[in-house]
């Protein structure tokens, strides 16, 4: 498929080709890097009745993607997340997102200019928009005419890669009437702005290969580098949405070397100094250009993003402090004995050491030690030495005897007593294990003792400062607030102060759990001192404050998170998918459901098969042109053979950059991660249709256009015919059951029929009141308990007729998502594990057979939330602590990683919105 195989000697004269398209024979040609049959394809210069064919199909486009956009009136599935993001942009508040700012920041802008205030929070699927006045329209108008703008530029491409102009049309067409596109198209979502900067790269690239095919006198030309910069632009674009762009990056970057490689070979027309201009042209228009644009956008998200919000957990201590009012005041450097510091965990980002006056349920039933992620007065530790200072009448009682005196600074090997100012206890640990953390290497960690009691040998700790990670030669030898990282060794039994993702239960109130691990990971066990403060230190001692990172050292940072956060996804969920099923289009996503319609987004299969179909052409084309290359077969020289190796597998290139990838990751994956690829496959359905239609000789068809014609015609109409079929699912519009079975042609695509009433008149008997309607519940994917849930809102429904039975069924299925009958199930038992991925489904019966609804109509509808969303940190809400001083206190490594994944993963798969705390972004 290289380039080289479609770059041949042009020839001087006119009569380049014979009729069977075999190239002449190669005296008298000119030897530079030009191909054979190729044409100026300036979509600029096309005859003004491809215009107006181009505009009717935008029409036809507007309509089908505009139509009842308003529709749903609540909340669909990711807009949960996404509309989030625009009320947090509009508030300033920081989030932590897997993706890219471009699309969030587009479909916030189209929100603010249509007047939405952030106050709305996006925060439930179902959640009505009419009645708080959300421009949802707006919003969702952005996607919506991005998608009918993807119309255009597929035309334009086919354009330019030679295709006739009904094989454009055809290309538009197929764009215009696929589902999956068109319901992503009509939400407030990012895959539409993906679609249309993936589309438009592949529009300028093309333009772009044309005029690098047409020769040296095409080269460094105004259009030559319209294009080229075109295509850097849109690589910047694309890549700023999502990830998924660096596929797209990656696809250019291959045939920029191939086309460098061409150039390299031309000794002719192409000079060392020529081919350095050729090379540094395009590392500014296709690296520089999109590496600025990307930075550009971050450097907007940062500017909108000034105050601390929900995401700001993820992100380290320098970082938070450039947020409006994380700023601290420059504190006093050196430690010393008696400071009131707050110790923060270095790690986790879970918070402060922290406790307060509530106790263990079990163990020791001592003062629970947690970390918490605000600041707060019981953070706040005095540093006390194992013995009390000594005065004229002997050692100074209380934890204010090391405010006179000169300061003595805390060294590395000090032993220390941890004095907690606010309930009269000392940080202490012995041999019980934690509550929740039961490990034999687990040690709890508690606060015991009280007003006036000197404490006992378990509250001695031991600072060991870790050298690697302090900055600076002082920090080293002494502990310095910020600069100096340290360890806090039990001296009784050895064990570290510890703290790792693991949350504590209500008793707890959800923080983060702190442990002394006798192993434990050295990460997980390292401390530094944020806030420092001791009588002796004055206004002129030597002051510290956090770094300020800069807009590269935030930007790099936020990289690096989003690259972690985004690689942990590896949990399963209710509506995920593989990649060996989507071109096949096995199983859809179940986005929405109420009122007895549902969103499902699903493709149209026509096209999906079909541009599979294409892709599996080509790739039969390849293997036996190479064999019959190995044979000595002289295929290569006739000019079609190459045009077509180079044109579509140019396209079958940009769908495998887009496909196979995701063989390599074990994140969640869904079927509207095949969309990109689908793009390119239906560009090369377009390509081999022309070729066999148009430019082929043998097969008879150039010289019939009528048959080429009719073609397009009826695979059109089948098309729109099975678009129309899907439609209810993509719109949401009333369905009935039967309807909805005769179209469910594999059992592995999982929409439910029995959502839908029996007779469309029925709708009209019980259809609720526009934007308050019930919701119907949401299938459960795996997790242990139902906690957190939330209450519905729901319409009053009229009577419904008295119930007499509830007949329910419980479904088994493979990994695959097939239907198991008894038989299966009880061979696998023993075997395997089943768990649960939905809500059973109750349906309520009638004394006539008749289902009745339930209150909320079943669990049809809602699907859990898509898991490339909001994910916040590990740490607990900031709520009100209660009083607790009417309480008197009483008397491997490998299984804690182990741990934390299981805790990360307990409530994955519900609905939830994005605010809360178990959530992951994506």
């Amino acid at each position: 498929m290289a380039q080289k195989a479609a770059s041949s000697q042009k020839e001087s004269t006119n009569e380049a080709r014979i009729p069977n398209g075999v190239a002449s024979s190669a005296k008298n040609k000119t030897k530079d890097y030009s191909s054979d049959g190729v044409a100026d394809n300036d979509i600029f210069m096309l005859p003004a009745s491809d215009f107006q064919l181009l505009g009717l199909l935008t029409a036809i486009a507007a309509l089908v993607r505009l139509f009842r956009i308003y529709q749903p009136s609540s909340v669909v599935f990711d807009e949960v997340h996404f509309g989030g993001f625009a009320s947090k942009y509009i508030k300033g508040r920081f989030f932590m997102d897997v993706h890219p700012p471009l699309a969030k920041l587009l479909l916030t802008l189209a929100g603010w200019l249509a007047g939405f205030d952030g106050n709305f929070d996006f925060k439930d699927i179902g959640k009505d928009y009419v009645e708080p006045g959300v421009p949802y329209v707006a919003m969702r108008l952005l996607p919506a005419l991005m998608g009918v703008m993807t119309i255009p530029t597929i035309f334009l491409t086919l354009k330019a890669t030679g295709c006739r102009t009904m094989t454009a049309a055809m290309g538009a067409g197929l764009i215009i009437f696929e589902n999956g596109l068109l319901t992503q198209s009509r939400l407030i979502l990012l895959d539409s702005p993906l679609i249309i900067f993936t589309a438009f790269t592949a529009l300028a690239w093309t333009c772009f290969t044309n005029q690098h095919e047409q020769g040296p006198e095409k080269a460094f030309d105004a259009s030559w580098w319209f294009w080229l910069v075109g295509t850097g632009l849109g690589l910047g674009a694309t890549v700023s949405v999502k990830w998924v762009g660096l596929f797209t990056i990656a696809w250019v970057g291959s045939l920029t070397l191939v086309q460098l490689w061409v150039l390299l070979g031309d000794t002719t027309t192409v000079t060392p100094r020529r081919l350095l201009k050729h090379f540094l042209a395009r590392l500014f228009c296709l690296v520089v250009i999109p590496l600025t644009f990307y930075l550009g956008l971050f450097a907007i998200h940062f500017i909108c993003l000034v105050n601390p919000g929900d995401g700001d957990g993820f992100m380290s201590s320098e970082f938070q402090a450039t947020l409006n009012s994380k700023a601290m005041q420059d504190v006093p450097a050196d430690v010393v004995l008696g400071s009131r510091v707050s110790i923060r965990h270095h790690n986790t980002h879970g918070g402060y050491l922290h406790s307060h006056n509530h106790m263990y349920p079990t163990g020791s039933k001592q003062q629970q030690i947690t970390l918490y992620p605000h600041k707060d007065e019981n953070n706040v530790w005095l540093l006390e030495n194992q013995t009390q200072p000594e005065g004229l009448d002997g050692p100074i009682k209380g934890s204010k005897a090391w405010d006179t005196g000169e300061p003595i600074p805390i060294r590395d090997k000090t032993v220390l007593r941890l004095f907690h100012t606010v309930t009269d206890r000392r940080l202490h640990s012995h041999d019980v294990r934690p509550p929740v953390s039961e490990a034999d290497w687990q040690n709890e960690a508690s606060a015991y003792g009280y007003e006036g009691f000197e404490g006992d040998a378990n509250d001695y700790f031991r600072v060991e400062i870790v050298k690697s990670l302090s900055d600076g030669a002082t920090a080293k030898d002494r502990v310095r607030t910020i600069e100096t990282k340290f360890r806090l060794i039990h001296i009784m039994t050895g064990c570290a102060l510890f703290s790792h993702k693991v949350k504590l239960p209500d008793w707890g109130f959800e923080q983060q759990e702190v442990t002394c691990a006798k192993q434990g990971t050295l990460p997980n066990s390292i401390w530094y001192v944020e806030q420092n403060e001791h009588p002796l230190l004055g206004a002129n001692a030597e002051k510290v404050n956090y770094k300020n990172p800069g807009f590269l050292g935030k930007f790099w940072e936020l990289q690096k998170v989003m690259w972690t956060t985004n690689a942990g996804l590896v949990e399963s969920h209710a509506w995920d998918s593989r990649p060996p099923s989507w071109p096949v289009l096995r199983r859809g996503i179940n986005f929405w459901g109420k009122d007895r319609r549902q969103i499902y987004l699903i493709g149209n299969p026509i096209i999906w098969w079909s541009s599979t179909a294409a892709v599996g052409i080509y790739f039969v084309f390849k293997v036996l042109s190479v064999l019959r290359w190995q044979r000595g077969f002289k295929d290569y020289e006739n000019i079609n053979f190459k045009r077509f190796d180079y044109e579509i597998g140019t396209s079958v290139l940009g769908w495998a950059f887009h496909y196979f990838p995701f063989f390599l990751m074990q994140r969640q994956l869904f079927l509207h991660h095949y969309f990109p690829a689908l793009y390119f496959a239906i560009i090369a359905l377009c390509q081999v249709y022309d070729f066999a239609t148009n430019r082929i000789s043998a097969l008879g068809l150039r010289d019939r256009p009528a048959i080429g014609r009719s073609g397009i015609a009826i695979f059109l109409a089948i098309s729109i015919v099975a678009f129309t079929l899907y439609a209810p699912l993509s719109y949401g519009n009333r369905w009935t059951q039967s309807a909805c079975n005769k179209v469910k042609i594999l059992n592995t695509w999982d929409f439910d029929c029995s959502v839908f009433p029996t007779e469309l008149s029925q709708y009209s008997v019980d259809a609720p009141s526009a934007g308050n309607a019930a919701q119907t519940a949401a299938p459960v994917a795996p997790g242990p308990s139902d906690k957190g849930s939330q209450d519905l809102n729901v319409t009053p429904q009229p009577a419904a007729e008295p119930a007499v039975s509830r007949a329910e069924k419980v479904e088994y299925r493979d990994q695959d998502g097939n239907i198991l009958n008894e038989e299966q199930v009880k061979a696998l038992e023993g075997k395997v594990s089943f768990e649960t991925r939905y809500e059973t489904r109750t349906r309520v019966i009638d004394s006539d057979g008749k289902e009745v609804d339930d209150g909320p109509a079943g669990a049809e509808g809602v699907a859990p939330p898509h898991p490339d969303v909001e994910r916040l940190p590990e740490t607990a809400p900031e709520v009100p602590e209660d009083d607790g001083r009417d309480s008197p206190a009483t008397a491997s490594p490998e299984e804690d990683v182990g741990k934390e994944k299981s805790v990360e993963k307990a409530d994955d798969g519900r609905p939830r919105p994005a605010s809360e705390p178990s959530e992951a972004t994506r």
